[in-house]
């Protein structure tokens, strides 16, 4: 998948979360590694990036994600080209808020970004491992 200028005119929007307290508490690196995820977003050409971490220490399960929603506005506004992850299957903890992200990306162009690799949802199936 090519990065676009059309990509580029929009935001980076970088998703951080980590579900527990516990791994608030003990897994520094992966919080480190999230957050870095901003310097790749430059290095790949964007100039405006937007880090969200409102959700750090919130489960997916019935608990209100303020951050999620603020990412999911933001794609509907067509003010995102690129959500950024560490693992795509980060970005939602359930299958309703997976593809309801994966079809807002798609509906406005926007590709979602990850250590191995940049999707297209237009032209991609993009899987999500429930394990």
């Amino acid at each position: 998948m090519k990065i676009t200028s059309d990509h580029l005119a929009r935001g980076a929007f970088i998703y951080i979360r980590q579900s527990t307290v516990d791994q608030l508490a003990n897994n520094h690196e992966s919080r480190r590694r999230q957050y870095g995820l901003a310097e790749r977003a430059r290095a790949l050409g964007w100039t405006d990036v937007t880090v969200i971490d409102d959700d750090l220490g919130r489960s997916g399960s019935g608990v209100s994600r303020p951050g999620f929603e603020k990412l999911l506005s933001a794609i509907c506004e067509g003010r995102v080209g690129a959500v950024f992850a560490i693992e795509v299957s980060r970005l939602a903890r359930n299958g309703r808020d997976w593809h309801t992200l994966i079809e807002f990306c798609g509906l406005v162009g926007a590709v979602i970004v990850d250590e191995d690799g940049i999707y297209e949802p237009r032209i991609q199936t993009i899987g999500y491992c429930w394990a």
